[in-house]
């Protein structure tokens, strides 16, 4: 809008070159060059930090990011302190799923994404929380339950979780939901 600050109506501006193909919107307030610039698109985690913050990239999505899990994620999920929502766009789907504070403070990593692009991740090991915090119903019990979420259900790399950093995972435990999950979580790593 700083841009088009010279039109008395910028708005009706912006509905012009959305009609005419030079901006694409991704959501109200939020557009991209549209295909007649044929400009770089910004990578997703990018547009995903944006649509809604604060937030950051995690779940499935910096999980396959850091190759912990086989699949490839059509959804870019995130973690922020704002109500769960989702967003359906012209550049994909996001959604966004609530974590209270201060958990969701722990594990957030400024990433570059090349080409002067940078977004928040989370680390691997909070994006493993974040899943099992995320995921309705799952609760674990014991690390046989545990192992058999992780590499059964999820498909997991069992050499990717032996790398992550135990010591840090802990730490998180006192302030995190689901500590009991967690903890099995933890244990099921350490008897790897």
């Amino acid at each position: 809008m700083d841009s088009l600050a010279e039109y008395k109506r910028p708005n009706d501006k912006v509905y012009e070159l959305l009609k005419s193909g030079v901006l694409k919107a991704v959501k109200r307030g939020i557009y991209l060059p549209g295909p007649i610039l044929g400009n770089q698109q910004p990578e997703p985690f990018l547009l995903a930090n944006h649509i809604l913050g604060p937030s950051y990239v995690s779940f499935d999505a910096a999980l396959a990011y850091h190759g912990l899990i086989p699949e490839r994620v059509f959804e870019v999920s995130s973690a922020t302190t704002k109500a769960t929502r989702k967003f359906n766009t012209q550049v994909g789907v996001y959604s966004y799923i609530h974590l209270p504070l201060p958990y969701y403070s722990f594990g957030i990593n400024h990433v570059a994404f090349g080409d002067k692009q940078y977004g928040m991740v989370a680390s691997p090991e909070k994006a493993l929380f974040d899943k099992i915090i995320g995921s309705a119903g799952v609760v674990l019990r014991s690390a046989v339950t545990a192992y058999d979420y992780l590499l059964e259900s999820l498909r997991m790399d069992e050499e990717r979780l032996k790398e992550l950093n135990i010591d840090e995972m802990e730490s998180w435990l006192p302030n995190s939901p689901k500590k009991e999950s967690l903890l099995m979580i933890i244990k099921m790593i350490k008897a790897l």
